[in-house]
């Protein structure tokens, strides 16, 4: 894009205008999300007195609570405590600090079985261990089967009965399944620097560029995000966001899809093709990123659908909200799909 344009940020929402606006974040407690790795042995976290690993594996498999500490600072210190390298360390996906969070994180620790309650105790005393089971591989992002979410927004403004319509049509419906604007950076910056990449240098090996070929991977995947969003915002603007299309690639139960760009730009026919052609090509500054590279087109579902979606009014202006996500799916989006919210935790950021 030239010097004096600005990158779309704010898409259409489904209801055509949202309905109302709220304070998100207010305080760390207001956001929750808890990790669903494996569901049947999410009670175990409730489970009174010291906690027992359960399974057997190579990989120390551990629960943690935590709030004020991003999932990176926490995986770095796991593996200085039980002295390991950085790369034994796995876990499932990135958690904000601003929240209070439940994540799972693996720990590499073959034929240590006898140490695992001394380092949980350690690791007790910096964060909550909520549970602990032996597996048998390194957990790797996306591995979990889900995320639960229950947030209080405060300060709800908007007429209580279009608040109550617009939530009851999340519950049935779902949002569009947009990228959060967190991903393209503050004012788009990760797409001005991606519309600068060289696209050669992302098939080159990283060797002693390393860090630099890693923000390139990170611009790139934004490119790729926005132009997802973007013929998204057209199936919502055209009212067929929820509707699978003649085209579509391998119809299925899942729904109505679209395009992460690659090469060869997308796997979809007929229709559908002609329409995210359509949009992709009208940002070529971006889609000259794929031309050369080897990464492959795929497709993600338009339709965020929240599960076991429940809300309950605190008081007249604050509002608890619970449900949950599949992995990749962000809660912000949802929410975002009926309110104007204001994170009041950047406010702190840039204290």
């Amino acid at each position: 894009m030239s010097e004096d344009s600005q990158w779309l940020l704010d898409w259409p929402v489904s209801g055509g205008a949202r309905v109302g606006r709220a304070d998100l974040k207010t305080s760390p407690k207001d956001f929750r999300v808890a990790e669903l790795l494996w569901p049947e042995r999410e009670d175990d976290a409730a489970a009174p007195g010291p906690i027992e690993v359960s399974g057997d594996g190579e990989h120390l498999c551990l629960r943690l609570e935590k709030t004020g500490d991003n999932t990176e600072y926490v995986a770095r210190e796991l593996a200085a405590l039980a002295g390991c390298r950085s790369f034994d360390v796995g876990f499932c996906g990135l958690k904000d600090r601003h929240a209070v969070t439940v994540q799972w994180f693996s720990l590499y620790r073959p034929g240590q079985e006898a140490d695992d309650q001394a380092l949980m105790a350690e690791v007790g005393q910096r964060w909550s261990v909520r549970a602990a089971v032996r597996h048998s591989r390194k957990l790797r992002r996306g591995d979990h089967q889900a995320n639960g979410f229950e947030i209080v927004l405060r300060n709800v403004t908007g007429q209580r009965e279009l608040v109550e319509a617009g939530l009851a049509r999340l519950a049935s419906q779902g949002a569009p399944n947009y990228f959060g604007p967190q991903r393209f950076g503050f004012q788009g910056a990760n797409l001005d620097r991606a519309v600068q990449i060289d696209p050669s240098r992302l098939n080159r090996k990283r060797g002693r560029a390393g860090r630099s070929a890693s923000k390139n991977v990170l611009y790139f995947s934004a490119a790729r995000s926005w132009l997802f969003n973007q013929v998204l915002a057209e199936r919502v603007s055209n009212r067929t966001w929820t509707e699978v299309l003649a085209g579509e690639p391998e119809p299925s139960g899942a729904g109505p899809t679209g395009p992460l760009w690659g090469d060869g730009g997308t796997l979809a026919s007929g229709e559908q093709e002609s329409l995210e052609r359509g949009v992709v090509d009208a940002c070529p500054a971006l889609t000259r990123l794929f031309q050369s590279t080897r990464m492959k087109p795929e497709r993600r579902p338009l339709v965020a659908r929240p599960g076991e979606f429940k809300w309950q009014w605190l008081d007249t202006t604050t509002l608890r909200i619970q449900f949950v996500l599949s992995p990749g799916q962000y809660a912000t989006t949802v929410l975002g799909d009926l309110f104007e919210l204001e994170d009041l935790s950047l406010s702190r950021d840039n204290k």
